[in-house]
């Protein structure tokens, strides 16, 4: 039958996958040499085609791992049955061939070749040279592909709402829509990780020990580098997400993240991620210079990790113990508070112990699951005992700490009964030993420091320091 037999043309990047390959190819690049993105610079110089194909000759991925939409795949399967198949796609040739293998589906492949970016008016042209004026049907899910649909016989929409299905029944007759899951606000606020803005807290930490919770002044500028934290570190979130791509969507959790599960468009978030850099960097403008210092420090140190450190066996939970230690540090500039010697000293203690669990965890998660080496970390599961009493002995430390604090000449000078605070000493030997009990039995949060403030029962070992302390006063 004639039209059972028209050739159906499937666009790649958004359709057949909820994903950009020319995004995430070069976000693979920049993660193993971050300098190459001046090299890109120079090769868009040239035309996409052409930095397609240098990005693609150094760089690889995993089609299977990739984002398929399912409910299309299921759908052209079908298709496959009684006609044609063609694979037409702008990205390089050499990133669409290992798709078009892994789904088996296709009776052939058109993409970009180093010298014609397939897009636009020159898939179009393409298409209507090989099968004639309407002589295929295409499918598509964004604006540039209009261009093609006025060649099509029929058009087939991939989208999230109405808007391009209605302006592509303009210059076709739209067969099918296939509606694209997720996104929202919900998946946002997900990708930007709102709950992490706990960690963030700990800026207003040296305005309560020093007794200055009172000061307006100084609580306003604590809340203002609150927020200039929370901003930057969600856009190393994202920075994060998007570089760890590959290894997200081999890990049983983190492969539900909006960018490695397509949730979100991965082109969107590197906009995002500076949009957010920006905002936080204003606000720190705001606070202080030298508060501005801390945190570019800190976004350097944090970049640092999400491109080469947290894949150094043991640099990884020292950093992120100074990641966390770094807060104070601002929360101290922000509100003109000298930081305490025996604060940053107990936090490094008490953050590296909680980092420890962060790894404990996720070996033990792996060991589990059969699998002998973290992806993109420098472990594997034979450092669980390692970790696990480095991890427990640096907890303990922190109560060392506090009680040599408790008998020091600092802590008399702004308590009226310091000797009440000896009473934080089992609290806090309680809550570590917990803590790391917990996470040997596997059940654990990914993340201890919101598993602390989640946690009932470390809510509730926290209200009663909070009267210890208040009593001491």
């Amino acid at each position: 039958m004639a039209q059972e037999s028209t050739p159906l043309c499937v666009d790649l990047d958004g359709t057949l996958i909820r994903s950009d390959l020319l995004v995430e190819s070069a976000l693979a690049l920049i993660s193993q040499h971050p300098l190459m993105i001046f090299s890109m610079l120079i090769w868009l110089m040239r035309g996409k085609a052409y930095l397609k194909k240098q990005i693609a000759i150094r760089v690889s991925l995993d089609a299977s791992s990739l984002p398929y939409n399912e409910e299309l795949l299921a759908w052209l399967r079908n298709e496959r049955t009684h006609r044609p198949l063609i694979l037409c796609t702008a990205s390089d040739m050499r990133l669409t061939a290992p798709v078009a293998q892994h789904v088996a589906i296709f009776d052939d492949v058109l993409a970009s070749d180093g010298h014609v970016n397939l897009s636009g008016s020159r898939k179009a042209e393409a298409l209507v040279e090989r099968f004639g004026q309407h002589g295929f049907d295409y499918i598509g899910n964004a604006p540039v592909d209009i261009a093609v649909w006025k060649h099509a016989r029929f058009a087939y929409v991939v989208e999230r709402g109405t808007t391009l299905s209605s302006a592509a029944s303009k210059v076709a007759r739209v067969e099918r829509r296939f509606g694209v899951p997720g996104g929202g606000m919900k998946a946002w606020a997900k990708a930007i990780r709102i709950h992490q803005w706990i960690k963030n807290l700990l800026v207003f930490l040296p305005l309560i020990a020093a007794h200055r919770i009172f000061d307006v002044g100084a609580l306003t500028n604590a809340v203002l580098g609150f927020l200039a934290f929370g901003l930057c570190a969600s856009s190393v979130y994202l920075t994060n997400d998007l570089l760890d791509l590959p290894s997200d969507r081999k890990h049983h959790r983190k492969r539900n993240r909006p960018f490695a599960a397509g949730t979100l468009p991965v082109v969107a978030g590197p906009v995002l991620a500076f949009a957010l850099l920006f905002a936080g960097f204003a606000l720190a403008f705001v606070v202080s210079t030298q508060f501005t210092a801390i945190l570019l420090c800190y976004y350097i140190l944090t970049t640092a990790y999400s491109f080469k450190l947290k894949r150094i066996m043991m640099l990884d939970v020292v950093v992120l113990a100074m990641l966390y230690t770094s807060r104070i540090l601002a929360g101290a500039s922000a509100t003109q508070t000298a930081p305490s010697f025996w604060l940053l000293a107990f936090s490094m203690f008490i953050f590296l112990s909680l980092a420890m669990v962060k790894r404990y965890t996720e070996l033990l998660g792996l060991q589990s699951r059969g699998e002998v080496t973290a992806s993109g970390r420098g472990y594997d599961v034979e450092d669980i005992p390692l970790i696990q009493s480095m991890g427990s002995s640096s907890g303990y430390l922190a109560v060392l700490v506090l009680a040599l604090y408790i008998e020091s000449t600092a802590s008399s000078m702004l308590y009226r009964h310091p000797h009440y605070l000896w009473m934080l000493c089992p609290l806090l030997l309680y809550w570590i030993s917990r803590t790391w009990a917990i996470a040997h039995r596997g059940v654990m949060h990914d993340d201890p420091v919101v598993f602390a403030v989640m946690d009932n029962t470390s809510r509730i070992l926290g209200v009663v320091a909070a009267i210890i302390i208040a009593l001491s006063i």
